[in-house]
């Protein structure tokens, strides 16, 4: 089984803002190692998972860890600007017919004037 510390030796120049958490090792045999970004902000210092390495026999994986919230935010995003889209589509143009009075006459009818 690889060594966990070498592994991560070939990242330290590109490790700038990440922090790799203590190896954690799985009752079958395997290491998962969490990745975390840290910034400094206004705010404090926040940290954001960035995902976990995973160390078999077989080799290392990669496994990122995806925000569920960003994903729907983009959802709801996209299905607002259909929605505004068609709404103004829909009242430059409407579907239904011009039902609307411009003068125009039945054959055989006359205007009535005052």
């Amino acid at each position: 089984m690889p060594n966990p510390e070498a592994f991560l030796d070939q990242f330290a120049d590109d490790a700038s803002g990440r922090v790799f958490a203590e190896p954690y090792h799985t009752p079958d045999g395997s290491t998962v190692i969490p990745v975390a970004k840290v910034s400094n902000g206004g705010t404090g210092t926040t940290a954001k998972p960035l995902g976990v390495f995973v160390i078999r026999d077989s080799g290392t994986t990669w496994v990122p860890a995806v925000d569920a919230d960003r994903i729907a935010l983009v959802g709801v995003v996209t299905g607002l600007v259909a929605a505004t889209i068609g709404c103004l589509a829909l009242l430059r143009r409407p579907p239904w017919p011009d039902l609307s009075n411009h003068g125009h006459l039945a054959p055989g009818r006359r205007r009535f004037n005052s």
